[in-house]
């Protein structure tokens, strides 16, 4: 019986990632060759994950930051958004208001959490677009900045973490 068993678990193939998240895989590691080869920055961490909260169902929330950086003594939060075109629209109109305040919370507690807080930071984008057997990268430097979310009661919250 265990071994009937057994074997049924052996033939069961296991499901494979959602597409879209391979995607994104290649994106990201587009991306950093792109950023330590060609752009010259110094990468710190990738895929900074922060806890920030529970949803209005209970749910845990976080926040993640793709990739953490140096560019010239300049701390840069990366955004990496890779899509497989740029027709419909472009890809960095995906960080939208809501993402930048997700980015801003994360790169905030980052900064607490390694005792930068004074260090001079900014925000990217990065775009990836497959082209062929190439990869059609942007870099958008201090795409935006964390001015507007300092004035909100929700951003001076999390000051206190």
């Amino acid at each position: 019986m265990v071994d009937a068993f057994m074997n049924l678990l052996r033939r069961r193939p296991w499901p494979s990632r959602a597409g879209h998240l391979g995607l994104g895989d290649r994106g990201e590691r587009a991306a950093l060759e792109y950023l330590r080869e060609y752009a010259g920055y110094e990468i710190v961490a990738t895929n900074f994950r922060v806890p920030f909260g529970r949803g209005l169902r209970g749910q845990k929330l976080s926040a993640e930051i793709d990739i953490v950086a140096y560019d010239d003594g300049t701390l840069a939060f990366i955004e990496v958004k890779t899509r497989t075109s740029n027709e419909v629209f472009a890809p960095e109109r995906a960080v939208d208001l809501r993402k930048q305040r997700q980015i801003a919370r994360a790169a905030r507690r980052y900064r607490q959490l390694m005792s930068v807080i004074d260090e001079p930071y900014r925000y990217d984008v990065v775009t990836v677009v497959p082209d062929g057997n190439k990869n059609r990268i942007e870099l958008l430097r201090a795409y935006f900045d964390d001015s507007i979310f300092r004035r909100s009661r929700d951003y001076r919250r999390y000051d206190a973490w």
